[in-house]
């Protein structure tokens, strides 16, 4: 299901058009490589963060998310190309709810991931979550509305707030590849539970951005 972004009203609506992201990154680079060594050489490894190229894909995006808890980037992978054999890609709301139950079963969906993705579908089907209506909102108040879906968390609608609506200050803290990233390359003299957010502090208003850099470092591992 793809949803146009409404017309101009706030800051958070620009920021589903590819420009404004694009130079909006560029600036949170310039920042980020100022007041951080190690992102700095992030930035020079790694290149300019893509984030401005995704396409705003509401509905697919929340399923593929759901599709991938708990399950290895290869298993996901699968599923989801089988199931968007079945749903069409992008994911449709009208087919996902059309196709029996025992179809997305056989795509190798859990019980459970079954009926989190046709609650999902559910939900934007009869209006109960209206994705052009969230985007002007906060950031919490965009968790609050996603999380009452079953099967969205919190770490589900950080996710969604940050690839899908290009929020710029998003840090997922019980992020498990964020937290093994800061580990590696902040944690040599400052190793603690909570050592993710203290040097992320630095990175405002741009912690999206860095965390993509932090996911990347880990490629080369």
């Amino acid at each position: 299901m793809k949803v146009k972004a409404p017309q101009r009203n706030s800051a958070h609506a620009d920021l589903l058009d590819r420009a404004v992201v694009d130079n909006a990154i560029r600036k949170a680079e310039r920042h980020l490589e100022t007041v951080d060594p190690i992102m700095k050489r992030l930035i020079a490894r790694h290149g300019h963060c893509p984030l401005a190229e995704r396409e705003f894909e509401p509905f697919h995006m929340l399923a593929n998310s759901i599709i991938s808890q708990q399950l290895s980037t290869q298993a996901a992978a699968t599923i989801k190309q089988r199931v968007g054999a079945l749903v069409g890609v992008p994911f449709e709301t009208r087919k996902v709810l059309s196709t029996s139950i025992e179809s997305l079963r056989g795509a190798g969906l859990s019980r459970a991931k079954t009926r989190y993705i046709r609650e999902l579908a559910m939900h934007v089907s009869d209006g109960r979550l209206e994705f052009h209506e969230i985007t002007s909102l906060d950031d919490e108040s965009v968790i609050e509305k996603l999380v009452v879906v079953p099967g969205i968390g919190r770490w589900t609608a950080e996710m969604f707030l940050l690839f899908g609506l290009k929020r710029l200050d998003v840090l997922a803290v019980g992020d498990a590849g964020l937290q093994r990233a800061a580990g590696n390359l902040y944690g040599k003299k400052r190793k603690s539970a909570t050592l993710l957010p203290r040097v992320a502090e630095v990175w405002r208003p741009y912690r999206s951005i860095a965390s993509w850099y932090l996911w990347r470092s880990l490629e080369s591992r």
